[in-house]
């Protein structure tokens, strides 16, 4: 009789690789859906309550990833590398539970700020980084489809938080709705998280491990700057975004109820994009897939510039839904394809610090830009040129799948 993790024939059961699946999609649901995609709902109640700006309701993530980012993101890198990703995932979900107490209690900024460190810790040590080495070590074959499946946990979570906030807000206060959201994120991802082995293979697996490729060589070689850097610009843009679009909303005096199902609908159509760019990405070479993200997500931002015109946000939500969808998910493929898997923790760890810096920082300069010019105009053009940008760097990347000698050459 097989246990959840025996191995058939020396290769990962099905029934071992959906365990894991889901364990991902479960931590992803919490820590990403509910908690990175939760809180700006919770924005404008600082507002009302404590008189803040925009820049400095947005700051608290800024700052918090700008500290967080270089002293531990590559720390957790090297840590899932070498211990595995179990242990990172139950950790990150106690922090950002103690996030969510500190902000429902908060009465200060120096609280407001130290919930945050905690909520970028939570992100770092809980979040995208281990799903990601966790899958690319259990697949092999499909492991687009497996990313894409495991991401739809990001979109799941994105579509029922603003519903779950806005519930919550109402019956309980923003205060306790803080508290409920923090307890569900650790009873949502743990409890699966404890029974994950950290890779398939053992002793006379006919799982082939890759060679690790030297931290040295990576730093070398030029793709992986063009990936760091066009990621950067189209994370930028989608936390520019996502930050601002509850506020943008309601300066269109659009009610809760009216916002929540908008952002809810492009949490939706997330869905559906993480599916349909895991799936491409398995058909098509991922810089190409990789390019198409970049466009949906810039093609999208100008339609909050146009005059109204009936469907304006629908049309918004469908574009912006699909492109945010597979921006996150394309990233760790694309660096699984340029440097292995055996070393993706630590290209990832290092990417993805640029990548919260971007996405923590373009939303605090967005809101700086709307509290001295009153609109968003300039700081949405600044995003559309940002994912332009990103999506030229990223056509500079090579569209086959490499091979360590290819690299270390």
């Amino acid at each position: 009789m097989t246990t959840t993790f025996e191995t058939t024939s020396g290769f990962p059961s099905r029934r071992s690789q959906t365990f894991i699946v889901v364990a991902a999609f479960l931590s992803l649901l919490a820590i990403v859906g509910f908690a990175l995609y939760g809180l700006p709902l919770f924005y404008n109640f600082y507002i009302d309550e404590f008189g803040w700006s925009r820049k400095i309701v947005t700051s608290g993530n800024a700052y918090a990833k700008i500290f967080v980012a270089p002293l531990f993101g590559f720390l957790a890198g090297w840590i899932v590398d070498k211990y595995g990703p179990r242990k990172m995932l139950m950790t990150g979900a106690f922090m950002t539970l103690i996030a969510f107490l500190g902000l429902s209690m908060m009465k200060s900024l120096s609280v407001f700020y130290i919930s945050y460190v905690f909520v970028a810790l939570g992100y770092v040590f809980g979040g995208p980084l281990p799903c990601q080495v966790l899958i690319s070590r259990w697949f092999t074959k499909n492991r687009g489809k497996a990313m894409g499946i495991a991401y739809l946990g990001i979109g799941t979570g994105f579509t029922i938080v603003p519903q779950l906030v806005a519930w919550l807000e109402k019956n309980l206060g923003w205060n306790m709705a803080l508290v409920a959201i923090g307890v569900m994120i650790v009873l949502i991802s743990v409890p699966l998280a404890l029974f994950v082995k950290d890779s398939p293979t053992k002793e006379g697996s006919k799982v082939k491990a890759e060679p690790a490729v030297p931290i040295m060589t990576i730093l070398k070689n030029p793709w992986f700057y063009l990936l760091a850097v066009g990621s950067m610009c189209s994370i930028g843009a989608v936390g520019g975004v996502n930050q601002h679009l509850k506020l943008y909303m309601k300066d269109l005096a659009m009610d809760e109820a009216a916002i929540a199902n908008i952002i809810s609908l492009v949490a939706f159509m997330s869905l559906g994009g993480r599916v349909l760019m895991g799936w491409l990405a398995d058909m098509f070479p991922r810089k190409y897939v990789m390019i198409f993200i970049y466009l949906l997500v810039g093609g999208s931002i100008p339609l909050l510039l146009m005059p109204e015109f009936p469907g304006k946000l629908y049309i918004f939500a469908v574009v912006f839904g699909l492109g945010l969808g597979g921006d996150y998910m394309i990233i760790p493929l694309m660096a699984g394809d340029l440097f292995g898997v055996r070393t993706l923790g630590r290209v990832m760890g290092i990417v993805l610090v640029a990548d919260g810096i971007a996405e923590a920082t373009m939303p605090m300069l967005v809101g700086d830009l709307f509290d001295k010019f009153g609109s968003y105009k300039i700081g949405f053009i600044l995003l559309i040129g940002l994912a332009l940008i990103g999506t030229f760097v990223i056509s500079w990347l090579p569209k086959r799948k490499q091979n360590v000698g290819e690299i270390s050459a």
